[in-house]
Formats: structure tokens, C-alpha cells, sequence
């Protein structure tokens, strides 16, 4: 039997007799290894036999539910292997998320270690049918034709994330669930929710009802760009706690860990409308209606501020079990802490001066920073904050997310802290696809096409003896300039397959040309699934109804002459 073995160096492979031959594999991420061989094997069936010790394992559940999809069969557990069936092995010698697939003339063998090693083999599984079969199943009249193969896979990085900002727009539950069923597709495996920020506040809260009342709503938005502006529209929402229990649960079922920010203590101006002496001169306040960073901030020279926040932070453990509370810390100006009779005790009290390079005011946003960090601790928590709560003085156990750039997590990792990077010049996906900007909708600036998040090294400057604090890489999807579902995906697709090779792939499996190819067949898939997205990759720029050709290189330079932007 001739076997081609898949290096992913380039689409092109040589078979035996020396020809070049093109070989049709387009799983996203590409798998740590693929040897094809000739032959195929046809789905029709449903059965499957499993290793007793995993016969009952939900792993085997998921999978075996897409495989009832696809041939339209109930699935049915057999006695012993046989032709034409599906056969389950536990590995104990695989590594949590590992697999190996193996697909014959005379069925599919599948070995994993755990609900998400059996569950990413059905991903795979799934992207190796034609992409009709994968979206209607039995319903597309097609067999369910798969290659013979043997595929054996494992993650880069345990932490493979996506992030989704629903607070500056209120985004329904079946849409969030639909970016988690897209981002089970690539296999990543966290879903970062924004879910507070002066623009509004999505979490209900049965302790603090006037956020659920006043929180959750403002008075109007911005128009475009001009921060002068309000289109006067009363806008926003909440997430109710048994809908967020639904998306965890939703999530964790696609092997996704939800895991929840409540900005603090900056991005708070939304929680100083409703409860206005947590802030340090009293308000007034309102929701914010346009976008940029606030000068009131909560008041840490005051416990009724940790009373409040620890209230808040009981309500989100009970609704989200994850291992990991995202806490903000970003851009909080410290104007009102300079002044404030409260702040100014409280930085006396606890001796804080300025000197090492840090202000008194940085050290106590460290003190909150630390204080919650403890409070968390107490159940079994442990916190997560953007990159700039390494400024000052940062208790061990903490984790950095890097965003302005590398450096965050380039000096944590220094440091010994564990650090995921979320880069704004790579991985931030509300900036524009292409430099024709006449042609894309609305975003909040930069310029990030999707070679140049493909081609993001997260190790890059990070010494050998620190890259194990590098837990991963999440690309962030702010959405002050998004307000529709299609906007959104638009702005995520096809990006979030280019992220997950980052991700998933060890860099000497990473392609460009051959992720090119691959990405034809999720085009397919995208069209049949209803997925708005970006079709720079096929020449074409724009929102649907209002698509235009990319314009040639020539084309492109005079424009951008003409046009003097600031990336």
C-alpha cells in the first residue's frame, strides 16, 4: 500500500515514483503528523466498540454524536471491534489533549487520554469529510467519504484562547454560542468574556440590583468616530446568571473553559452610575456613551469598594467554576486617587511612597490588585490581569496577559510569572483586515491581515530558560465599533483559523501556502453554515451586499499615497 507522509512544509508532496502530486488534506490546525494512504473508507454506520475502562466516557459520547449526524444512525456501542465500525482505545501514554486517528478500508480506530484528546480527533474527523457532510450531515444526500489516513496530534500551548468584548455591545446568547462552537472547530480551548466596562455591565447580580437596572443600559452611542456625538438611542442588556450557566455548560460539553473578566479597578464608571459612593468624589455619574478611558475609577481608600467587589466575585464563582478570574487592571488612570482624602489615607496607612520606579498610586493599585488576588484565593481561584498589573510590585501567583505588545509577557515570564500572550499588533482582531479602508467596515484602527497573525511567533525574545511560562496565545475581539453578529464573525473569520495554527501547531508544521489551500474548504464551510467572513483570501473586500475586488498592487500604492493614514 503507498503511503504520503504529510510534513506540512509545503501542499506539494512527492509519492513513490518520485512525481509531485497534490494531496487534498485541509484540516485547520494542521495535525502534528499525517501519513495518507491510498484508499478511503465510507461512514454508514454508527457503531462502535470501546475500550471497557472508557466505555462509558463522555468523550466517546461527543464523537460518536457527529458520527449519528452524519450517517443519520442512532449510535450503537458493539461487543467486539468489526468492519465498518468506529473503535475506542484509552492511552494512557497520550498527554491530556493528544490523540491519534487512524482511518482504514475497514473503519476508524481512535486512541486519547481524555474527553478533549477523543473530542479534537472528532474535529479533525469532521474537517477530513466533505465540508456539505459536515454541516448537513445525512440531510446533504452525499456519502460521508473520508481518506485513509493516520493522524497523530497534539497542542502547542495548553492555553489556546479566544476573547469577546460584550460589554461596549450587548451580544445575544445564541451568537455567543455560536463563536464557541466556531472556536471548538479550531480547537482552542478558552473563551475569554469581557463582560463589564463603563459602556455597560452584563452580569446580573442579585446583591447589586441597580446594575442589572441601571448597569446594563446607557443613554445613547457614539456615532463612528466623533466622540461629540449620540445617536440618543437607549442601548444594552444583561446576561442572566442561568444563561452564563448555559454558556459554560455549553462550552465545556465543545471542551471550552469559560472564563470571566470583571474589569477592575479602571472600565468601572457603568458600576459608578449605579452605586455612585464606591467612586472617590461621589458623582454624579453616568453610563458611558462613548469610547476611550475614564478618569473615575472605583476608590480604594474606601471598604465599602472591596465589600462590593468581593459580594460581586461570590455571584461570578458560583456561575463560572473556572480555574481562572480575569480581573482587568488595565488603564486605570490614577487622577482621582492623587486627591481623594480616602486614597491618600489609605497609601499613608500602608507606608506607600514613590521610589523603584513606581508611584505610590501604582503600588496601590497593587495593594487591590493583591487584595483580591487573596480574596479569589480563598476559593480556590486564581486571577488573571492585562499586562499592567506588573507595574509596581505583583504577589506571586498571579498571571499576566500581554497586550501592549510582547514586552508584558516577555518581563513576567522573567520574572517566573506565568503570562498568555495577546499581542494588539497580531491578535487583535477588531482592527482592519486590509489597508483599504474605503472598502471595510468600520474598525477601531491598525492594520492586521491574516498572514501577519498566521505568522506571529508568541517565543519570539523570550529566553529558553522562561518560555515555560508562556501558557498560550488569545486573540482579543474589542467591539466598540461592532455592533451586528455579521460585523462580528466578519471580523473573526477566517482570522480565528490562522490563530489556531499559532496556537496548536509546532512552528516546523506551520505553512502559509498550505494553510492558504486548506483554508478553500473552509471557505465552503463557512458559506454553508451561515458564517459571515473575510474574503481577502479570495480577492474580495467587504461586508456581504457590499463586496468589492481588492484593488492590484499598483492600484493599492497609489491609494495608500492619496491617503496618509496612521496605522
Amino acid at each position: 500500500m503507498k503511503k504520503i507522509v504529510i510534513l506540512f512544509t509545503t501542499c506539494i508532496f512527492a509519492a513513490a515514483c518520485g512525481k509531485a502530486v497534490t494531496v487534498p488534506f485541509s484540516v485547520i490546525p494542521a495535525p502534528a503528523s499525517v501519513s495518507l494512504s491510498d484508499g478511503s473508507f465510507t461512514i454508514k454506520t454508527a457503531d462502535y466498540y470501546a475500550d471497557p475502562a472508557i466505555k462509558d466516557m463522555e468523550g466517546v459520547s461527543a464523537f460518536m454524536e457527529k458520527v449519528a449526524f452524519v450517517t443519520g444512525r442512532q449510535a450503537k456501542a458493539i461487543d467486539a471491534p468489526a468492519a465498518g465500525a468506529f473503535t475506542f482505545n484509552l492511552n494512557p501514554a497520550l498527554a491530556d489533549e493528544e490523540y491519534t486517528l487512524d482511518v482504514t478500508p475497514q473503519g476508524i480506530t481512535v486512541s486519547a487520554n481524555s474527553y478533549n484528546g477523543f473530542l479534537y480527533a472528532s474535529v479533525t474527523l469532521a474537517q477530513m469529510l466533505p465540508a456539505k457532510v459536515q454541516v448537513q450531515g445525512q440531510s446533504s444526500g452525499m456519502k460521508a467519504v473520508v481518506p485513509c489516513a493516520s493522524v497523530k496530534d497534539k497542542p502547542r500551548f495548553a492555553y489556546r484562547g479566544f476573547h469577546l468584548d460584550c460589554a461596549r455591545h450587548f451580544f445575544s446568547i445564541d451568537e455567543v454560542k455560536k463563536f464557541i462552537s466556531q472556536m471548538a472547530n479550531y480547537k482552542l480551548n478558552t473563551f475569554h468574556w469581557h463582560l463589564t466596562d463603563d459602556q455597560g455591565w452584563r452580569f446580573e447580580s442579585k446583591k447589586y440590583p441597580r446594575l442589572n437596572e441601571i448597569s446594563a443600559y446607557r443613554e445613547g452611542t457614539m456615532i463612528a468616530k466623533d466622540f461629540s456625538s449620540n445617536d440618543g438611542v437607549r442601548y444594552g442588556g444583561y446576561y442572566t446568571q442561568e444563561e452564563m450557566k448555559d454558556v459554560v455548560a455549553y462550552a465545556g460539553k465543545l471542551g471550552i473553559t469559560v472564563i470571566p473578566e470583571i474589569d477592575l479597578p479602571g472600565h468601572m464608571v457603568a458600576v459608578l452610575a449605579a452605586y455612585p459612593e464606591l467612586g472617590c468624589t461621589g458623582g454624579p455619574y453616568e453610563v458611558w456613551t462613548r469610547w476611550g478611558i475614564a478618569k473615575d475609577v472605583l476608590c480604594p481608600g474606601k471598604e465599602v469598594t472591596f465589600e462590593f467587589l468581593e459580594g460581586i466575585l461570590d455571584e461570578l464563582c458560583e456561575v463560572f467554576p473556572s480555574e481562572y478570574i480575569h480581573i482587568g487592571g488595565d488603564e486605570c488612570p490614577k487622577d482621582r486617587w492623587k486627591e481623594c482624602p480616602d486614597c491618600l489615607k489609605r497609601m499613608k496607612g500602608l507606608g506607600l511612597k514613590d521610589g523603584n520606579g513606581h508611584t505610590k498610586e501604582q503600588l496601590l493599585q497593587n495593594y487591590v490588585t493583591k487584595r483580591i488576588q487573596d480574596f479569589l484565593g480563598t476559593k480556590g481561584r486564581k486571577i488573571i490581569g492585562w499586562d499592567e498589573i506588573l507595574e509596581g510590585e505583583l504577589a506571586p501567583g498571579a498571571t499576566i496577559m500581554s497586550w501592549r505588545g510582547v514586552n508584558g509577557g516577555i518581563e513576567a515570564s522573567k520574572k517566573g510569572f506565568d503570562a498568555i500572550m495577546t499581542p494588539g499588533t497580531y491578535v487583535y482582531f477588531d482592527y482592519f483586515q486590509s489597508q483599504e479602508r474605503d472598502k471595510e467596515p468600520l474598525a477601531i484602527g491598525g492594520n492586521l491581515p491574516i498572514d501577519k497573525t498566521y505568522n506571529f511567533e508568541p517565543f519570539d525574545g523570550v529566553p529558553e530558560e522562561a518560555q515555560k511560562h508562556i501558557l498560550g496565545v488569545q486573540a482579543n475581539l474589542w467591539t466598540e465599533y461592532i455592533a451586528t453578529d455579521e460585523h462580528l464573525e466578519y471580523m473573526a473569520f477566517p482570522r480565528m483559523a490562522a490563530l489556531s495554527e499559532v496556537q496548536w501547531c509546532a512552528p516546523a508544521n506551520k505553512d502559509y501556502e498550505r494553510f492558504k489551500a486548506a483554508a478553500d474548504r473552509h471557505k465552503e464551510y463557512y458559506e454553508l453554515s451561515g458564517i459571515t467572513y473575510h474574503k481577502g483570501l479570495w480577492g474580495e473586500i467587504g461586508l456581504p451586499g457590499s463586496e468589492q475586488p481588492a484593488r492590484s498592487s499598483e492600484e493599492l500604492e497609489k491609494y495608500l499615497q492619496e491617503n496618509n493614514f496612521s496605522w
